[in-house]
């Protein structure tokens, strides 16, 4: 088969690039590159620069590549600013996944179709107050312009498949870290490890919001999934629609252990040399006090499980780092 990989230059979409073509499956790269960094699309793997929202160039590479499945995972991530534009947001996560779709129903060689969503769905679950591990079946009610879309991006996905017949698959991500090599790791600082990584650089402490949680050492605990684990799990799911056609799939994608902030920071001030306590500031109003994934479902239906731990992720993460901060690296 031959894979339409949207955002495939981005952190995770380079991730996903890299795994599908070590898997031996033939990937094409449809990015704006309005976040991507060419330099991590590999040589051999053909770049189209479009957006989403362009339908024709969407249609136009899918016929010239020959194109039979797609991986969208191209879209806008970041809660804040979802806040702050959610019209962008509906526009781009939403109406560009719709675009997409059309062009994929006049495909009539696509038959599947991969969905980058995110736990960001879930919001805050009551089973998060119990410090209960979340499921698939836990209801959805995202507390985010962001999580609204992709939600509302899953619905999409689902009508059109029972529409078209299409083979789908729904990726529910929880907190991404680490980096298969120093060259694929995030450049951005949206996340709890690279946001560590930037007070330390800054000889500042790290931030802790509120201490006073019901977890067992008070502050918010989180699943962590590595990105090389994440992207391993787009590959079994791509061909586990190839083999089962008409399959219709949501997927948490977690490892099912939680961390709490403080055990974070302290092993990323471990691992990079630094011994830099925390400060602890207010709570973040929405923050749940505990969302850990219960990852099942998708052991059961892929034989897919994380093989990479905490560790990995920061220590793997701290290389990329390093690489874009020389002045970080601790003798």
């Amino acid at each position: 088969m031959t894979w339409l990989i949207t955002g495939g230059a981005g952190y995770i979409g380079a991730h996903v690039v890299r795994a599908m073509t070590e898997a031996g499956e033939h990937a094409v790269v449809y990015d704006d590159l309005s976040t991507g960094i060419i330099e991590r699309v590999p040589d051999g793997v053909p770049l189209v620069v479009g957006s989403t929202l362009d339908g024709e160039r969407v249609a136009r590479a899918l016929m010239a590549h020959r194109i039979t499945g797609v991986i969208h995972l191209a879209a806008k991530k970041q809660v804040g600013e979802s806040v702050d534009r959610p019209l962008h947001y509906y526009r781009e996560n939403v109406e560009g996944l719709r675009v997409l779709l059309e062009a994929v129903a006049m495909a009539p060689r696509v038959r599947s179709f991969v969905f980058s969503s995110s736990a960001a769905v879930y919001g805050m679950p009551d089973a998060a107050r119990d410090g209960a591990l979340v499921t698939e079946e836990t209801p959805c009610v995202p507390m985010s312009p962001y999580g609204e879309t992709k939600l509302a991006g899953e619905w999409l996905v689902r009508a059109t498949a029972r529409a078209t017949g299409l083979s789908t698959a729904s990726l529910r991500y929880f907190n991404v870290a680490g980096a298969a090599t120093p060259e694929l790791a995030d450049v951005g600082v949206f996340n709890l490890i690279p946001m560590v990584f930037e007070k330390l650089t800054e000889e500042a402490p790290p931030r802790i919001f509120g201490d006073d949680y019901p977890t067992p050492d008070g502050t918010c605990v989180r699943d962590y999934i590595h990105v090389v684990d994440l992207a391993e799990a787009h590959v079994a799911a791509a061909r586990a629609l190839q083999e089962t056609p008409g399959r219709d799939l949501t997927l948490n994608i977690g490892r099912g252990e939680g961390v709490s902030v403080r055990e974070m920071i302290d092993k990323i001030n471990a691992i990079t040399g630094y011994d830099r306590p925390p400060t602890v500031t207010p709570r973040r109003p929405g923050d749940p006090a505990s969302v850990v994934a219960s990852a099942d479902r998708i052991t059961t239906e892929l034989g897919w499980k994380a093989k990479h731990d905490v560790q990995d992720m920061i220590t793997s993460a701290w290389e990329g780092w390093v690489r874009l901060h020389p002045g970080a690296a601790r003798d």
